[in-house]
């Protein structure tokens, strides 16, 4: 029987971090308050991911054996049959969580787990594995946007809005943490061997040109922010406006900025200095934990700071928890 240090490897859970944000950010990028369906988008994310953390080592078992034989699988503290038994388990799960919250989740969660499976079992060594793991990202975003938006509280009660168009609003989002995510992902395919200077270089640029979007957003005056309007479906929702609330969004969104630029710039950087695999391995799991603050920056940009900040901090817990189990 596979002990819980033996699991926890395998499901890299010090990156589970990273995954609740994306409903949150959905949620504030469609102008909506977060309810129990957020939460209903926000467990079928984890699910998901961490269905497809197990299903990337049972299809890297092999791979693994040679080149990381401490792994779970080579090492033989978690069987290849457990490990896709509990990928399975986990989708059916997710999928499970996300039709609770209606049909739109439902088929925003299908398209995200096909990406997953398609990644973990053919895609990830073809040059289509990052453009497929920014597709992801993107689709968990909109998967907390859409949950959302399929019944909302509101001063005349509740009322059911336009998931599409909640989609539509919270699109930008969902590109930003793809294109981080596809950063990422082009780096973590040199974490084994390294060799790559300009991958890394380019992720620093991607990540500075993110950081300098949001904060450029954050110090534009905008006539919207924080104000009552009417959302998708004559829903009630919430934008930042010019007041003192506004110009707390604005505030937050700067700082948790500039805390994501932190976060990913420097293991980019130093990768691209020196691309060997331990400092590749670092960029990467740098990468995965700058998610946390971006998450934040694109939540308060959409009107919360508060939630905003309450995803950032879950960083330090994210910090602690990858030293003792590494997110790559």
């Amino acid at each position: 029987m596979a002990g819980a240090r033996a699991w926890a490897e395998l499901l890299r859970v010090s990156a589970l971090f990273s995954v609740p944000g994306d409903a949150l950010a959905g949620a504030a990028a469609a102008g909506l308050r977060p309810n129990r369906r957020t939460a209903l988008a926000a467990g079928a994310s984890l699910c998901l991911y961490e269905a497809g953390m197990a299903l990337n080592d049972w299809a890297d078992r092999g791979e693994d054996a040679r080149d990381r034989p401490h792994r779970p699988l080579p090492s033989g503290r978690v069987t290849p049959r457990a490990a896709l038994a509990a990928s399975a388990a986990l989708t059916a799960t997710g999928l499970a969580l996300a039709a609770r919250a209606g049909r739109a989740p439902l088929a925003v969660a299908s398209a995200l787990a096909a990406a997953v499976w398609s990644y973990d079992l053919h895609l990830k060594h073809t040059p289509a594995a990052p453009a497929t793991m920014a597709t992801a990202r993107a689709l968990d975003l909109l998967l907390g946007a859409t949950a959302t938006a399929a019944t909302v509280a509101t001063v005349a009660g509740p009322r059911r809005a336009d998931p599409a168009r909640a989609a539509l609003a919270a699109l930008p989002s969902a590109a930003a943490l793809g294109a981080h995510t596809y950063a990422v992902t082009a780096v973590s395919r040199h974490e084994t061997h390294g060799g790559s200077t300009a991958t890394p270089l380019a992720a620093l640029a991607a990540t500075t040109a993110l950081a300098a979007l949001a904060a450029r957003e954050a110090l534009v005056p905008a006539p919207s922010r924080l104000r009552a309007v009417s959302g998708p479906g004559g829903v009630l929702s919430i934008r930042p406006g010019q007041g003192t609330a506004g110009r707390a969004a604005a505030l937050v969104t700067a700082l948790t900025a500039a805390a994501y630029l932190r976060t990913a710039a420097t293991p980019f950087l130093h990768a691209a200095l020196n691309p060997s695999p331990p400092l590749t391995q670092r960029a990467v799991g740098g990468g995965i934990r700058a998610m946390i603050p971006l998450q934040a920056a694109l939540t308060a940009r959409g009107g919360a700071p508060g939630a905003g900040l309450a995803v950032l901090g879950l960083t330090p817990l994210a910090r602690a928890l990858a030293r003792k189990v590494s997110p790559t």
